[in-house]
């Protein structure tokens, strides 16, 4: 489904693995469940990761919007 608004391509990445890049150099990547207009999202089965390298595992998260720097599908 091609997506023709910037929240149309985060509704397509609903329930699939996302990796979210955040400005403190982090990357979470879980299951995206859920996001608004201020691209707050929710993960499941989060974790968290700095320089590819597992630093712990996080479960259910939040993560405000304005700390985000970009969200992408995962391999």
């Amino acid at each position: 489904m091609e997506a023709s608004r910037p929240l149309d391509a985060l509704n397509n990445a609903r329930n699939k693995r996302v990796i979210v890049e955040l400005k403190n150099g982090s990357q979470i990547l879980g299951l995206l469940r859920a996001f608004d207009i201020h691209i707050n999202v929710v993960l499941d089965e989060a974790e968290e990761r700095k320089e590819g390298q597992l630093l712990r595992k996080l479960g259910t998260a939040f993560l405000r919007g304005d700390t985000i720097i970009l969200i992408s599908p995962a391999q």
